[in-house]
């Protein structure tokens, strides 16, 4: 199992490498254009700032997109039609230092955890062009609706009203059947906003694991899925090369950080962790879902 742990990790640098030899080129190319007045790819403060508080949030399965468009809105940092591409290419780098640190250090079967990846890799591809059909706004719904009920169910489990969550660090059988189906369907919804993150954590809980075991899974397949997006938005120079800067600086520092929080942490505190990430998204999702009602859907 190490050997296939290592071969797990060496897939992941080789992926981290070829999106940061996209991105030097990029500031190569930025800095050419320096030397003729055209302005400077150099991050600011605030935007270093963002980038180490989104990130520190995000590894501790938070989220980060939502908080990071909020404050480039609220400060003006970036147009509109660039805040996607930024997001990718930005937050790509701390993910992948995400996975490498989770995947490192919780212990849980190679195994599972691959085949976790794999689903949500194979949703993202397969089944993007069926998901990217469907209206955003009703996905958002449900998916907000089904997540109160999975953080109530779950509360339930903690306070001993329903069989709990277990300690379980693998998966066979039924159980892993339906968790690759349901990773499938999350890396799928990804391509439609719809955030891993949250509704993973609750996957794995509800599924028997500990709640830790859901972080190498969820941070892993995010970075698979993110550098290949980054790829195309930094090739057509549809992001800003300043903010994703700002947020790859801070943010590193900040994961590691907050990896050494969740490492230390109790189980019984990770399974209320839960709870709060869980309501977080499926509020958030709902209040999307609100916000697109009175006008056009975000793109």
């Amino acid at each position: 199992m190490p050997a296939m742990k290592e071969a797990l990790l060496a897939a992941l640098l080789l992926v981290g490498a070829v999106y940061l030899w996209t991105l030097w080129q990029a500031v190569a190319r930025a800095r050419a254009k320096e030397a003729t007045g055209e302005g400077a790819p150099r991050p600011t403060l605030l935007e270093t700032l963002i980038g180490a508080v989104t990130n520190f949030f995000d590894a501790l399965g938070i989220g980060s997109f939502a908080p990071t468009t909020a404050a480039f809105k609220m400060f003006g940092l970036v147009r509109d039609e660039r805040i996607p591409g930024t997001l990718n290419v930005g937050h790509t780098l701390p993910t992948i230092a995400q996975a490498l640190i989770f995947i490192t250090i919780v212990e849980m079967d190679v195994v599972t955890l691959i085949l976790m990846i794999a689903a949500a890799v194979a949703g993202s591809w397969m089944g993007a062009s069926i998901v990217c059909g469907w209206p955003r706004r009703n996905i958002q719904i449900g998916m907000g609706v089904a997540l109160l009920v999975a953080a109530t169910l779950f509360l339930m489990t903690i306070f001993k009203v329903a069989p709990g969550a277990g300690e379980a660090l693998e998966l066979g059988g039924v159980k892993l059947a339906l968790g690759l189906v349901f990773n499938f369907v999350l890396g799928a919804l990804m391509q439609v906003g719809v955030g891993l993150y949250g509704p993973c954590l609750i996957l794995v809980s509800l599924l028997g694991m500990n709640p830790k075991a859901a972080f190498p899974i969820m941070m892993g397949s995010c970075a698979f899925l993110m550098p290949i997006g980054s790829l195309k938005f930094i090739r057509t120079e549809s992001y800003s090369l300043r903010a994703t800067l700002g947020l790859a600086l801070g943010g590193v520092p900040a994961t590691l950080v907050a990896a050494l929080i969740v490492r230390s942490m109790s189980i019984e505190y990770v399974r209320w962790l839960v709870v709060l990430v869980v309501l977080y998204t499926a509020i958030s999702m709902l209040r999307s879902a609100a916000v697109e009602s009175r006008g056009p859907a975000v793109p």
